[in-house]
Order: C-alpha cells, then structure tokens, then sequence
C-alpha cells in the first residue's frame, strides 16, 4: 500500500514538537520496562507498515557508508572501492561517506526496490534502529527519524499510548 508521503511530513510537522517533548522525557527518565514495551510496539508497527509502500528514508536521506560498506558495495558492483566513492559518494563536513544525491541512487523509484539491498550499508539494514539495547539512549534517534518513516511515528505514538 503507498504512503501519501506529503500528507505524512504534514502530520509529522504537526506533532514534531510534542513528540519530541515526550521523547526528552523518557530519555531523562526511562520508565521501568521501557525496552520490552518500545519492543512490543515495534512488533505492531511492523504489522501495519509497508517500506516498500514508503521508502521516504531512500527519497530524503543518506545513510552513512563505512569502510567495510564501501568495500562490500563495491564488490558487489564489480568497482574498486575507490571508483566507488568518485562515482556515488561525497564526504559530508564530518568526513563520513554520504550519497551525492537524493533520492539514493540504488532506489528504483517505480517499485521502491533498492538494486543493492543484499549488500546495502549497515545503516540502511539497521534504520529505522527502533530495537537498540537501550532504548532511552535512542530517543533522540527516534526525534530524528519521526519526521522521515512513518514506522517511527507510529512507534512514537504507540508509546505514548503505553506509557504515562
């Protein structure tokens, strides 16, 4: 099922702030047993979201690509590692390896289908990073990311909904 992603980012702006508010105070004090909820709740996110009926995190983001990622993909491609970077890579002010361009360009924008996703970066495999260890230690990953995947806004609201 495809996500209207412009009424999506509309909603997401409207609860930014709220979210985030609440994201900062389970971060300053994590409610007893807040890993097993946020990990109950993802397991009913997922039930309700389709990535390939999104991909907003291939459209509007980079994921970061370390060394091992960049040599794998470019195995994968049959380039060289360094042919690799001057073909699809820029670094970024911090100096990590990031996309050129938006929306990625291994994303099939017909299907949604990522053309590398067997070797993908770690980033992408991990994203939206929902089930860290410790969760409080996240939020400010899930601040980020509720404005991008709509996995994570549910996952913020469904926490909301469980917890005080």
């Amino acid at each position: 099922m495809q996500i209207n992603l412009r009424a999506f980012r509309r909603k997401a702006a409207n609860k930014k702030l709220v979210f985030r508010r609440f994201l900062r105070k389970i971060q300053k004090n994590p409610p007893r047993g807040l890993n097993a909820i946020t990990a109950e709740a993802d397991g009913q996110v997922w039930g309700e979201t389709d990535c390939l009926g999104c991909a907003n995190c291939c459209k509007t983001m980079s994921p970061t690509y370390s060394s091992k990622d960049i040599k794998r993909i470019a195995e994968f491609l049959n380039m060289t590692a360094a042919a690799f970077r001057e073909k699809w890579l820029r670094q970024d002010s911090d100096g990590d390896w990031i996309n050129k361009t938006e929306p990625c360009q291994f994303l099939n924008l017909e299907n949604n289908y990522c053309s590398i996703y067997t070797v993908r970066p770690g980033d992408c495999s991990g994203f939206p990073h929902h089930l860290k260890k410790n969760t409080s230690q996240y939020t400010h990953v899930f601040a980020q990311n509720v404005e991008y995947c709509p996995a994570t806004y549910r996952l913020v609201e469904k926490l909301m909904e469980k917890l005080p």
